[in-house]
């Protein structure tokens, strides 16, 4: 018989890759919706991928909510817990985004437990690795062993957010049992967009090829492609070896700046459109105690961000593209350049 998984917050850009992946592997997936009017366009954008949607069915969660978990959850083998908030304007207040992060998560934990899934394949973030007194103020390592301090002063309250719904996690999986659980920390998600939406971080891109964007920020932290994370989502399900692991999903750092430089090289005739410089670090650090946009991002300023990620490959086998074919992958999607089954 075919197992069944549960992908949460299936419109998410991850999620219907994750969705993709698991449908192309002969799964039936079921996803959760906050609404069921979004059933048809994520069927139809998981269509237009390339994918069999026969084995596809949906159920309304919310994240904030009791409701309809225990049944969205029973029957299912597995659990992919994808759906968190990530705003792209920060608010204020750096715990606004724990309650739906964190309870949301542990009604999803709770609802597997009891349905006894095999495991959770829960997605963090490595903004749950990076934020921390005393780190090195022009490059910094980390690996799954770090862990970003939600008190400190200059962690932003999506870093918060994903700290503390992962350190619940891993208190739950204590109780629940490791192997129950496996955590994936990916870097900034590019890639190809499905559907009419992408990402908080294909915005990004998208508005230095509008022109929207007249300096970049002089911020460098690692990216990855979202098909390898969906296929590093499916690999963990079920390898023994990832059970009470946390694996990075990274194929390496690019700044602001260097993707700029790219598109401009890959596309001369938006060059005009494309930013050409950056804001001085000394700049951003005084905007920071004024725009409030610019103080979430007001510890990475000037640091690049290196993630120690080789043993993911090593240990699951999947391989990662390279940074630069990932990025130029987002902007060929951007900008309608590429067909319409994705790869």
């Amino acid at each position: 018989m075919r197992e069944t998984v549960l992908v949460t917050g299936i419109s998410g850009f991850v999620a219907k890759y994750v969705a993709l992946a698991l449908l192309r592997k002969g799964y039936n997936v079921r996803g959760t919706l906050r609404s069921s009017a979004k059933e048809d366009d994520v069927r139809n954008d998981l269509i237009e991928a390339g994918a069999n949607v026969e084995n596809l069915s949906f159920v309304v969660a919310n994240l904030t909510s009791d409701d309809g978990w225990d049944s969205a959850v029973e029957g299912c083998d597995y659990v992919q817990h994808v759906a968190s908030p990530f705003p792209l304007e920060q608010p204020r207040h750096k715990e606004a985004l724990v309650p739906e992060a964190l309870g949301g998560t542990m009604r999803v934990l709770n609802a597997a437990l009891k349905a006894n899934v095999k495991r959770v394949v829960l997605t963090s973030s490595i903004a749950a690795m990076m934020y921390r007194a005393g780190r090195p103020k022009t490059e910094f390592h980390f690996s799954e062993k770090d862990w970003t301090d939600p008190e400190w002063s200059e962690t932003h309250p999506y870093s918060v957010s994903k700290t503390r719904a992962e350190l619940a996690a891993w208190d739950w999986a204590e109780k629940a049992g490791l192997e129950k659980l496996a955590v994936i920390n990916p870097g900034v998600v590019v890639g190809p967009t499905m559907g009419k939406d992408g990402s908080t971080s294909t915005e990004i891109i998208k508005m230095m090829l509008e022109g929207a964007m007249p300096k970049t920020l002089p911020i460098a932290n690692p990216l990855v492609d979202v098909r390898d994370l969906a296929e590093l989502h499916v690999v963990a399900m079920t390898l023994k070896e990832a059970g009470g692991r946390r694996l990075i999903g990274s194929s390496g750092t690019m700044s602001f700046g260097e993707i700029a430089q790219l598109l401009s090289k890959e596309y001369p005739e938006l060059k005009s459109k494309i930013p050409q410089s950056e804001f001085s670090p000394l700049l951003v650090k005084l905007m920071k105690i004024l725009v409030p946009s610019v103080r979430t991002i007001r510890a990475e300023v000037g640091i690049r961000s290196l993630a120690n990620a080789e043993y993911v490959s090593e240990l699951t086998g999947v391989s990662f593209r390279p940074v630069k074919e990932a990025v130029l992958a987002t902007s060929q999607s951007l900008l309608g350049r590429v067909d319409k089954s994705i790869q």
